[in-house]
Order: C-alpha cells, then sequence, then structure tokens
C-alpha cells in the first residue's frame, strides 16, 4: 500500500482490495456475471447506503461497469488467511539464521540439481591466466629482473612484490616487454564490447590503473592512431560539413521526398 492508503478505515481497505482485484483481472471479468465474497460485512450493504465518501463514490462508479454480486463469507468459514486481518509473525533466531544462510547461498550463484538420493551443488567461475603468465615472464625480462633484484634488496622504490609473488610499480602490474602481451591489453582496452574504442587519453588513464611498462603512453596513443576504426568514426578526423545547404526545388510533384 501506499503511505496514504495505509490511513485508510476497514471499511475502505477491504473496498480498496475488490477495486484492485477488479482491475487486475478486468480482461476476464468485464462484461461477466461473477459473485465477490468478503469477510467484512458491512460490504454487502455498500450498494445500498446513502452516506459515501468522495473516495467511496468514485470506486463506486468503477464498480458500476461489473456485472457482480457482493456477499459476505464469514472469516470463520474462510481457510484462507486475509491479508488485512492477518496477525504479525514474530520471526525466531532460527528463522533469522535461515534467511542468512539463503542469502549467501544466493550470492554464491549455485546450480541445484537433484537426483533420486542426492543433490549436488555446482558454480561456475571464470579466471584469467594472464596474472600467472605475466609472473612467470618477469622472472625472464632483463629490466624487470633489475627491478625484482633492487626490490630484494630493499631499495626498489615504488616498486614492489605482492603476495601472488606479481612485480608491481604501486597497484600497477609491470608488463613484460613481449609485443603480443602489450597487444593483446591494448586491444581489450580499445576494442573490447566494454571500452568502445576510447581516445588516446582515456585509454591511457583507464590502462595506467592497472599496468605499467615504459612508453606506455606513447604505445597507447600510436595504437589509438592506427585504428581504422577511429579514423572513420571520430569527430576530429571528420570533414567540416560547412553551411546547410538548401534542397534543391523538383520539377515535378512527388518527384523528390525529404
Amino acid at each position: 500500500m501506499r503511505v496514504h492508503e495505509r490511513n485508510y478505515p476497514t471499511h475502505d481497505l477491504e473496498l480498496a482490495a475488490v477495486v484492485f482485484v477488479l482491475k487486475l483481472w478486468r480482461h476476464y471479468l468485464y462484461g461477466s456475471r461473477f459473485e465477490v465474497f468478503s469477510d467484512h460485512k458491512s460490504l454487502k450493504y455498500l450498494f445500498d447506503q446513502k452516506e459515501l465518501n468522495m473516495r467511496q463514490r468514485r470506486w463506486l462508479e468503477f464498480l458500476k461497469d461489473y456485472d457482480f454480486g457482493l456477499n459476505y463469507h464469514p472469516g470463520k468459514a474462510n481457510v484462507v488467511a486475509d491479508a488485512l486481518s492477518r496477525k504479525s509473525l514474530h520471526m525466531s533466531m532460527l528463522m533469522v539464521k535461515e534467511l542468512d544462510l539463503i542469502e549467501q547461498f544466493r550470492d554464491l550463484s549455485l546450480v541445484c540439481e537433484s537426483a533420486h538420493n542426492s543433490v549436488k551443488l555446482g558454480m561456475l567461475k571464470l579466471t584469467s591466466g594472464i596474472l600467472d603468465e605475466i609472473r612467470e615472464g618477469q622472472k625472464f625480462d632483463v629490466l624487470l629482473v633489475d627491478k625484482l633484484t633492487l626490490v630484494n634488496q630493499g631499495q626498489g622504490g615504488e616498486f614492489r612484490v605482492d603476495e601472488n609473488g606479481v612485480l608491481k610499480f604501486g597497484n600497477r602490474v609491470c608488463i613484460l616487454d613481449v609485443t603480443e602481451l602489450k597487444k593483446s591489453i591494448l586491444e581489450e582496452g580499445h576494442r573490447s564490447g566494454l571500452s568502445i574504442h576510447p581516445g588516446a587519453t582515456k585509454m591511457y588513464h583507464d590502462l595506467k590503473k592497472l599496468f605499467w611498462w615504459p612508453g606506455m603512453k606513447r604505445e597507447i596513443a600510436s595504437f589509438v592512431y592506427s585504428c581504422l576504426t577511429c579514423q572513420k568514426s571520430k569527430i576530429e578526423h571528420q570533414k567540416p560539413s560547412g553551411l546547410m545547404q538548401p534542397l534543391t526545388i523538383p520539377e515535378w510533384k512527388w518527384d523528390s521526398i525529404n
């Protein structure tokens, strides 16, 4: 319910529930004869009431569009609990713990497969082996080997080795001087579905948060300027269109449609 609907008296709340149901199932009920049952006895005399508030009058005009009977059904005879008269639910600590476990299982994104005598839970996790490749290659790169030696001697400055054994410059992974590796990183940062061909400056600021290698900014600029898609679509490479030109006057009707 909305905030103002919570202030309705019980009679109007019961009537609002009837109006809501009629709107929800209008495509089934409109033009047909049906019966509505409510455990609120006063609704039985709704159409005979002489004094109605403005809200009830508005709803009564809506109810007149339907052909139905409004009947009283005692609450004791109704096995389905009425939402407006339902008792509040007191949750135990065991139920709270159960809900917490349900939340944790949902976050794990587990796939459940049930058999006749067991239940199997599985989870798909995507990983990349590029960090392992970089860590192993750093041991053979001439420049990075010198940096590793200085780090081991305590003179590495901003260079450090993280808990996984990867050499980093601050929080940025040090990339090997391998053309294929750099090319794959540049293509992922420029042509992937998430990057959508950024400019040289934007791409540099994005990649420098994660990677470092000497001459990185220059190589990124060279890569972006060599991209054929950027050369075709970027506005700085387009010829100025100049002033708007008037359309030519057609010689015959329907000769040119614009």
